[in-house]
């Protein structure tokens, strides 16, 4: 018996072993290489591009022992293929998540964001209207039928805790403050509104930044002391909260040549990424305000339509129109995966977002023909289960709560889906 679990071991460390050597060599660009030897070992589930290999070598040079005090499958915080080679995936499929609330606007809805706390929707339309919900109103609303009354509380009041009423154009683009409870939008009329939603009362905004453009997109400052500004002037402007000072690169060459559609603040809240029609992606020293990094031809050329840091820092999401979604290294400037399978059927008209999941194991990407969801195993790239987003139009805008397996679709049928996976009451 002994030598049965013996030889079992033998077999699962070989395994490891042929799984190490594949993301390496995927890691190091040998993919012709890494397929081949993939197929001959029948490597279930498919590896991701790690290095991982590269350092247990050096561990092992370094020292006497080897630290084998890393466990292959230990669970982290989000995505870091540096030391991942078997992503475990413990968080709900995006394919099973079910419509939990549906709101409507006017006119069409381009716009959604999530509170930090993931406790409060806001969406924001054509028709120059935001509405604010309460997560847990429309969960409320939607609970199963067998849902003991009491479990719910007092949460039967109307999901749409407010309507703001204060652009005159349409709104681009929603964030809440990461620290306070302030919406900020960005509409079409060039402004930037501060709202002060802890107020039941209040309609209008108490801090409006002007601009000569339309404004298309904002990001927070991890600490929520300044804020990044993109509108359909390449410049992109960073503005000081509480002083309403603006600030623009000094080294004109470093700026974007066109509208910039994207801009997001890293967590670790060392750098800033920005993406523009002008097909490139570049990345922003926060201290200094000056560009680290340029990728030219980000999606071959295609628009960039939305960047997304990973919660370490080490990569950057981003999606373009041509469909493609990838996933950047940002230690080594070059694209480490790249997400296929969306706009098959025709080519991307509009701009939309490709999202982590709250854990990061998934990727999500609305199709725009099929009006469809896409998702991806985000460490190996394999294909999940296509869903139906249920919009009778182009989904112009999706984002996935921080917190909770929850995400919300903005769509040109005027409606905003809210959508939530159930765990089984016990």
């Amino acid at each position: 018996m002994p030598e049965v679990v013996e030889s079992k071991n033998i077999i699962k460390s070989r395994e490891t072993l042929y799984r190490l050597m594949i993301s390496q060599l995927f890691y190091d660009g040998h993919h012709n290489l890494a397929v081949e030897l993939s197929n001959i070992i029948r490597a279930d589930p498919p590896c991701p591009p790690s290095d991982k290999l590269l350092h247990l070598t050096i561990d092992a040079l370094q020292n006497e022992m080897p630290k084998d005090n890393v466990s292959y499958n230990e669970c982290f915080a989000g995505i870091d293929l540096e030391y991942e080679t078997e992503g475990s995936c413990l968080a709900p499929e995006p394919a099973s998540y079910e419509t939990a609330y549906v709101t409507s606007h006017k006119q069409a809805c381009r716009s959604g964001a999530f509170s930090h706390d993931g406790q409060l929707v806001a969406t924001g339309s054509v028709d120059a209207s935001i509405k604010i919900l309460d997560v847990d109103r429309m969960l409320a609303k939607s609970a199963p039928e067998d849902i003991d009354p009491s479990r719910i509380g007092d949460q039967q009041g109307h999901p749409v805790i407010r309507t703001l009423y204060d652009h005159t154009e349409e709104v681009a683009y929603l964030e809440f403050h990461p620290k306070e409870q302030i919406l900020a939008s960005a509409s079409r009329d060039c402004t930037v509104k501060l709202f002060d939603i802890s107020k039941a009362s209040v309609k209008k905004a108490h801090k409006v930044f002007t601009d000569v453009a339309g404004v298309r997109c904002l990001s927070f400052h991890p600490t929520g002391d300044y804020m990044i500004v993109g509108t359909d002037h390449e410049v992109l402007r960073v503005y000081d909260i509480n002083t309403s000072q603006c600030f623009v690169s000094a080294i004109a060459s470093q700026q974007h040549t066109s509208s910039v559609t994207c801009v997001k603040y890293a967590l670790t809240a060392k750098m800033y990424a920005s993406g523009s029609t002008d097909g490139s992606i570049k990345l922003w020293d926060v201290v200094s305000g000056r560009c680290v990094n340029t990728f030219s031809q980000a999606h071959d050329g295609a628009e960039v339509c939305s960047v997304a840091f990973s919660k370490n820092g080490k990569y950057l999401l981003s999606s373009g129109k041509d469909s493609l979604v990838k996933l950047w290294e940002l230690s080594t400037s070059r694209c480490l995966i790249a997400y296929t399978g969306a706009g098959t059927t025709g080519k991307q008209e509009h701009n939309t977002q490709a999202v982590f999941n709250h854990t990061e194991d998934y990727i999500l990407f609305p199709d725009e023909a099929t009006t469809s969801l896409c998702s991806w195993n985000s460490r190996n790239a394999s294909r999940l289960h296509l869903m139906s987003l249920g919009h009778n139009g182009p989904i112009r805008f999706i984002i996935h709560s921080p917190t909770h397996p929850a995400f919300l679709t903005c769509s040109d049928d005027f409606r905003a889906r809210f959508w939530f996976r159930r765990t089984n009451a016990p």
